[in-house]
């Protein structure tokens, strides 16, 4: 099967507009007749439902935590994009869609990234109207400051707090749908299967984490807004409750998985501390505006950072990247600072460090410049390491971050099941092999915001409202499987905790699938991996019960999720031999060490169909074609 991204054709600057114009809509006083569901509520979910509801369809919204406000998002920290150019330093929507399509490696849709690169300026504008708290320059403008893979400064900010805030500003939003009635929030359920009726999306089956019953919730529509999945490598800067099992239910009913492989690793967070750590921080992108990263150049240098004298410290990102240095994109400095851990000179326990020092922007520009703009992020990084970063370098280490891949939708943000959407970190379309930073929030809120508000009319227009209730048998076996599962949990009653099985599934795709991965090693985990699902549905034990609270079980089910998940990453990594953004496989490599890709074999996008548990899945292509920015080897230098 070859997939058809569905894009407009015609000048690139107009596909957008001429699209929007082309889409069905739907009569103002018919909107109230279409039911809508939105699963996840963060920034893509919490816009949609809001933007949804405002347009006057029913919306039927759901999160698993206690509270919108508690979504992921609200730990991003550094910065949200827009091509708004106020600093006058030559930016343009044309030049933040260059660097959009180029810091992913040239493996995203051209027509999308170019969408989005259009309404990021009105994501601005809007954010502001809702009263965001964006920093301001000296005459009361919007400050920019600079973010990794671009030489201009379009990153509008509010202090370390971005995603707090825009989270904040989505939420009050929502807010105000929830009391006009036109969006009904669901707070403590988990979705547990995507109901498919016919071929199309027709409702979701949830747990409710309180009382532990299921429900059946109908729509014409299914949003699903549930983030990404790097918690599979157990150790990740993305909270605890963070998993696939939204996008996996719905990839076993049908939706194409898209370039699993692709997931980021971020440059700039604390490093581990110990082996039974359960979480990872992260430090904004944006320190690497002021801060610089280097290395001892000896090995096994153990003097304190202060003592080390200039001329013996390596600043490697400005020695290897001389046009981006500090600022080079996240990918590249992830693999720059293993590099020089892998060589024997990082610093701080087990050596898996570098520094991030501020000194000579202190010295430059004063410590109370330096303390507006990163403070808070000064001050949880000395609740957490008891050390004064004002004092002496940040230690920093690579961590999962993000993860680009997703489930397949065409430009509509559709998948390849009538009715399924998907947005932000959920689908794949953007951001290609690595996404550049600050462009996460900004994907979210224009899926949100700005795209699914017209193209999701468009399909509801085509059909007729409310052709399936929750007394439809599909709903009534979604039911009866998710039960069933729940009773297995729990009847197997074994001798290891599930967080044993997260941590050594983690662990092995870490080592094997993580910052560098090889034929060998995918192939191992691939072999591994099966054996260790084997043992976790003879040997893992879940107390309590399935009939009130019960975060073991919970638990679980994200884990059989990840185990089942973990292999088809490992495929997808296997089957394409290139290095590209975040996937660097270590056989297809450049001299002097940079990413080689192969355009001639690889430039599509991988997209897979479940064809069962340990069952090898089916790849389906659909090839990437570049009018408007040529394919060319990416280049920092």
């Amino acid at each position: 099967m070859i997939l058809d991204g569905k894009c407009p054709t015609g000048p690139i600057e107009q596909t957008w507009d001429k699209h929007r114009f082309d889409l069905k809509l739907v009569n103002p006083a018919n909107k109230r007749k279409y039911n809508v569901i939105v699963v996840g509520t963060g920034l893509a979910g919490g816009a949609a439902a809001a933007s949804l509801g405002e347009l006057g369809y029913n919306v039927q919204a759901f999160c698993y935590q206690d509270s919108p406000r508690r979504a992921h998002s609200i730990a991003a920290q550094g910065g949200i994009n827009a091509a708004k150019n106020y600093p006058n330093d030559g930016d343009s929507i044309y030049r933040l869609f260059y660097d959009t399509i180029k810091g992913g490696d040239f493996r995203a849709r051209e027509a999308d990234v170019w969408r989005l690169a259009q309404v990021s300026n009105n994501i601005i504008d809007q954010c502001v109207a809702q009263g965001i708290p964006f920093a301001r320059d000296y005459a009361g403008y919007l400050d920019n400051r600079s973010f990794g893979g671009a030489q201009v400064s379009r990153t509008f900010y509010a202090r370390g707090q971005t995603g707090q805030q825009l989270l904040l500003g989505a939420y009050s939003a929502l807010s105000r749908q929830i009391k006009a009635g036109t969006v009904t929030m669901y707070n403590r359920r988990e979705m547990l299967d995507l109901v498919v009726v016919d071929g199309v999306a027709r409702g979701i089956t949830v747990r409710n984490l309180v009382t532990g019953a299921l429900e059946s919730y109908a729509a014409d529509a299914v949003c699903l807004c549930t983030g990404g999945y790097v918690n599979v490598f157990y150790l990740s800067t993305n909270a605890m409750g963070c998993s696939v099992t939204a996008n996996w239910k719905a990839h076993k009913k049908g939706a194409l998985f898209a370039n699993p492989c692709y997931t980021q690793i971020h440059p700039t967070c604390i490093p581990q501390a110990g082996d039974y750590q359960s979480k990872l921080t992260l430090m904004s992108e944006s320190l690497r505006n002021d801060g610089r990263c280097w290395a001892p150049k000896k090995k096994g240098d153990t003097r304190p950072p202060n003592q080390i004298p200039e001329e013996e410290r390596d600043y490697y990102l400005e020695r290897k990247y001389p046009s981006f240095g500090n600022l080079a994109p996240r990918d590249i400095a992830s693999r720059a600072a293993k590099e020089q851990c892998d060589e024997g000179r990082g610093v701080g326990p087990g050596g898996r460090g570098v520094y991030l020092d501020f000194a000579a922007s202190i010295n430059r520009l004063g410590e109370d410049t330096i303390r507006e703009r990163y403070g808070n992020l000064f001050e949880m990084y000395e609740k957490i390491t008891d050390e004064n970063a004002y004092k002496s370098p940040m230690r920093i280490y690579p961590a999962p971050h993000y993860s680009m891949g997703g489930l397949w939708v065409d430009y509509n943000l559709m998948s390849n099941v009538p009715g399924l959407f998907v947005l932000g970190e959920a689908n794949f379309s953007v951001h290609g092999a690595n996404r550049l930073g600050a462009s996460a929030l900004m994907q979210g809120l224009a899926d949100g915001y700005f795209v699914i508000p017209y193209t999701i009319g468009g399909y509801l227009a085509t059909i007729k409202p409310g052709q399936v209730k929750e007394d439809h048998a599909e709903f009534k076996k979604s039911t009866e499987d998710v039960n069933k599962n729940t009773e297995k949990f729990l009847s197997i009653n074994g001798k290891r905790t599930v967080t044993d099985f997260m941590r050594e599934l983690g662990t092995m795709m870490w080592e094997n699938c993580g910052m560098a991965r090889t034929k060998e090693s995918l192939e191992a985990n691939i072999k591994k991996i099966p054996a260790l699902r084997e043992e976790f549905w003879k040997n893992v034990k879940v107390t309590g019960s399935g009939a009130d609270l019960n975060q073991q079980l919970e638990n679980a089910g994200r884990t059989a999720d990840f185990l089942e998940f973990a292999e088809l990453l490992c495929r997808d990594a296997l089957h394409r031999n290139e290095s590209c953004g975040g996937h660097f496989r270590s056989e297809y490599q450049y001299d002097d060490g940079e990413a080689k890709r192969d355009d001639v074999n690889f430039c599509y996008v991988g997209a897979w169909e479940f064809k069962g548990v340990g069952a090898e899945p089916e790849l389906h292509k659909e090839p990437l074609k570049f009018d408007n920015v040529h394919l060319a080897v990416r280049s920092y230098k």
